[in-house]
């Protein structure tokens, strides 16, 4: 009896002892970060679609005011993030048996440089890439409203995870 105690106690210590911080939306943010910023994001990939810049650079802004503590600033952040469009395509996905095609993907790739002043080893610059498909029966100009959105979506969420979770 006295030894499962002592296993009790040393169980209720150890677990009292660790803390781990949790999040709902997945960010682990050193408790010394107080600020972000994201400089605007110009299309310089070879095609163009006009939403595009705007909409990614609002969309990255927005989940890092809504799902973390930091405080949004024009430039300099503790978390800072600038970059780039550099590839927006549309190519066949899906053939059909009679070489028709069925499905076209639409890719959209970015080169993001983050700096993270308060831990510089989890600064990087790298590419990120999402696509979506479409029916090969639509043109490109018809769906990219729609499918804009989704694809940046998708990058916003690579690049909030890379830049602001440690897993």
């Amino acid at each position: 009896m006295k030894r499962v105690l002592i296993l009790a106690l040393a169980a209720v210590t150890m677990l009292t002892a660790c803390t781990v911080k949790y999040s709902l939306s997945g960010a682990s943010i050193p408790p010394d970060a107080k600020t972000f910023s994201v400089a605007y994001f110009p299309n310089n990939a070879p095609m163009v679609a006009p939403i595009l810049s705007a909409t990614l650079t609002d969309e990255l802004t927005q989940r890092f005011a809504t799902r973390t503590s930091l405080v949004q600033v024009e430039e300099g952040g503790d978390f800072a993030f600038e970059g780039e469009i550099v590839g927006y395509s549309s190519t066949t996905s899906s053939v059909s048996s009679g070489e028709y095609a069925l499905q076209n993907r639409l890719t959209i790739t970015i080169k993001v440089k983050f700096t993270n002043v308060i831990d510089d080893k989890l600064s990087f610059n790298k590419n990120f890439s999402a696509y979506a498909d479409y029916d090969s029966t639509k043109l490109l100009t018809e769906v990219e409203s729609e499918l804009i959105p989704q694809i940046v979506e998708q990058l916003v969420t690579d690049v909030f995870q890379a830049a602001a979770s440690n897993w």
